[in-house]
């Protein structure tokens, strides 16, 4: 029992800490790239400085400061729901403690090197359009209405039977993955299937975090608590349509201030 106590004290101290750690890199870095101001653009919307080089960076040096930071608040978003995943993952393994925590820290790196390919993938994207939206001035007036367009779909997907398939996944583990063999690959693998299984079923909200509040704490914390009310709550299917209710509506007022804007 002793064993079994400290054992579960340093995995949740040492979770606390990275938590705390996370948030307080995204903290510093949303407010440095808040004090370099934002782009103003047709159709009175800003631009996030997110998607642009620093002075005398390189793309690549954008490109990889992106992904580090979206590393860093990935951690700090999804920490609060993945942290009872893998303390189920421990409990599916019998092994001793040093063995154990390698394999859990080995299950979250596995769970990260899928967020940080979404992060590899979403930079580009989001420069090229930033650089298209910057040239057309006609397309950057209707972004408004784009974003507003997204967001209504996210909280459509809400809805979607695909989303409650992913978001079952997520919150119980399979019979055979209630004895998991206590090797690498295996814990490997299954940080990877988390991993992929958390983006799929996140979609919807990355999307609004991307389109909405990349830099923006308030948004970051919504999307955070949402995920992870839906991911732990009882009945998280009820959650996530409720939650889809309020994206759904967040999305529509979206889009008719934006009309009003453009009329």
């Amino acid at each position: 029992m002793a064993f079994e106590r400290t054992s579960s004290q340093a995995f949740f101290g040492t979770s606390a800490l990275f938590f705390a750690a996370s948030v307080a890199l995204t903290t510093a870095w949303c407010s440095s790239m808040s004090a370099m101001g934002e782009m103003p653009m047709p159709g009175g919307w800003t631009m996030s400085m997110a998607w642009m080089p620093m002075p005398g960076q390189t793309w690549l040096g954008a490109a990889a400061s992106f992904v580090g930071m979206w590393v860093v608040m990935m951690a700090a978003m999804m920490l609060p729901s993945l942290v009872p995943t893998l303390w189920r993952y421990r409990q599916t393994v019998g092994t001793a403690e040093t063995c154990l925590s390698w394999l859990t820290a080995l299950v979250a790196v596995g769970y990260f090197c899928v967020w940080t390919m979404c992060g590899v993938a979403v930079f580009p994207l989001g420069a090229a359009l930033a650089e298209i939206e910057m040239q057309q001035p006609t397309l950057a007036r209707v972004v408004p209405i784009a974003v507003g367009v997204v967001v209504v779909i996210a909280g459509i997907v809400q809805f979607t039977g695909w989303k409650a398939h992913h978001l079952a996944c997520g919150r119980e583990p399979s019979g055979r993955e209630r004895t998991l063999p206590a090797d690498a690959a295996t814990a490997w693998r299954h940080g990877l299937r988390l991993g992929l299984n958390c983006t799929y079923g996140c979609a919807g909200f990355t999307a609004i975090l991307l389109v909405i509040g990349v830099m923006d704490l308030r948004v970051m914390a919504l999307v955070t608590a949402a995920i992870t009310a839906e991911r732990l709550a009882p009945n998280g299917e009820r959650v996530a349509r409720g939650i889809g209710i309020v994206v759904v509506g967040v999305g529509l007022l979206l889009i008719a201030r934006a009309a009003a804007g453009l009329g």
